[in-house]
């Protein structure tokens, strides 16, 4: 006879219960950096948020270095958004180590670097002028990635010390209204992702985070764009971080800054509103013909120079053209110019009255009185 195995002495047994099925809400979601590379793998973009999320995963070291790499190219390949570079920046801007700083004049000249034509450190330079003029100034930088000479290089060829925790830069600016943030002391998260940035040789958005996170949290600024294409991104992204006053700028001869020559793009960020407008050097009779006096050199000859542009222009002709038109920038967000050509002016008569040179020396002074084992 037969066994039925659906009875055991004569009693029905139950049959096996089908698997019970996962209700969609307990469902795992992907996490956001394996999400936001699926969907930029398909060219899609992030929003804000996600990209904050993002960003701050790979911030606090929770993301490998693939993953890492997979974001940054899928980024560059897809083209970043206004809204996924403002994300980022804030990201950056949450872990950061941030400076005590105040001042309806406060201002930073850091830009994104990497310009094709070669210059000398000309908006560190211009950092002194503004400083000069009455701004208090944050100026934000690193050592060089792509030149001779980074603002970190040549201040320290200048006599300045550095390396400052967040207390003793936040004196320096209360004393002398001008101090140096070295990035790498500031933004300690951008280890998990410097290496590989540096490893993959192509423009990322990280290029472009750097000046939009000054650990003082600088509401003006004017922030030099190597690349056209992503200084209205820039903008675009100061706009929804809710930046006072800054300009964007890129010269179309290739510089990360505003060009003695030639046409320069200007983005205007105030009231949360972004402003397109051109700059011409010759309305304000600082166009020159060559370009190639302004190439950079190692920190001490760029140091040198600097020296000399602060004290009298040093009958440095393109030099000095190059550093009024950006200093005046700086004037001008900083609110101590009601236009930027008011800027330019006032630029002119700090140099000759020697007041940057002074803002140096101020600054040189009262680093080099912090205690070594503070610095």
């Amino acid at each position: 006879m037969a066994f039925d195995k659906t009875r055991f002495c004569g009693v029905a047994l139950p049959g096996p219960k089908p698997p019970s099925p996962v209700p969609p809400s307990s469902q795992p979601a992907p996490a956001p950096l394996p999400r936001a590379i699926a969907a930029l793998a398909n060219r899609q973009s992030l929003s804000e948020r996600h990209a904050t999320e993002v960003f701050g995963a790979v911030m606090r070291g929770e993301a490998t270095p693939v993953q890492i790499a997979a974001l940054l190219i899928g980024l560059r390949v897809k083209g970043e958004t206004a809204e996924e570079i403002a994300g980022a920046a804030r990201a950056l801007r949450e872990a950061m180590v941030r400076v005590e700083a105040h001042g309806a004049h406060l201002v930073d000249t850091c830009g994104t670097g990497g310009g094709t034509v070669s210059t000398f450190n000309i908006s560190t330079a211009a950092a002194f002028v503004a400083a000069g003029a009455g701004a208090s100034v944050a100026k934000h930088g690193n050592r060089s990635f792509t030149s001779q000479c980074g603002s970190a290089d040549v201040l320290e060829a200048l006599g300045v010390r550095i390396a400052l925790d967040a207390a003793d830069a936040a004196r320096v600016l209360r004393a002398t209204c001008v101090t140096f943030l070295f990035a790498p002391n500031f933004h300690p998260a951008m280890k998990h992702a410097g290496p590989i940035r540096r490893e993959l040789a192509v423009p990322s958005v990280m290029n472009l985070l750097g000046p939009l996170a000054n650990p003082a949290g600088v509401q003006r600024q004017v922030v030099g764009v190597a690349e056209r294409d992503r200084a209205p991104l820039v903008a675009a992204a100061l706009a929804r971080l809710g930046t006072d006053h800054a300009l964007v700028v890129h010269g179309r001869i290739g510089m990360d800054e505003i060009a003695p020559q030639g046409i320069s793009d200007v983005w205007e960020v105030k009231a949360g509103e972004v402003t397109a407008w051109e700059l011409d050097p010759d309305h304000y009779g600082l166009a020159i013909a060559d370009v190639t006096p302004l190439a950079g050199a190692a920190p001490a000859a760029n140091a040198a120079r600097i020296e000399r542009l602060l004290g009298d222009g040093g009958h440095d002709t393109a030099g000095l053209a190059a550093l009024l038109l950006n200093a005046g920038a700086a004037i001008y967000v900083a609110g101590l110019a009601d236009s930027y050509a008011d800027g330019v002016t006032r630029a002119r008569e700090v140099v000759r009255a020697g007041k940057g040179r002074a803002a140096l020396e101020g600054l040189r002074r009262a680093t080099n009185a912090v205690p070594t084992e503070r610095g």
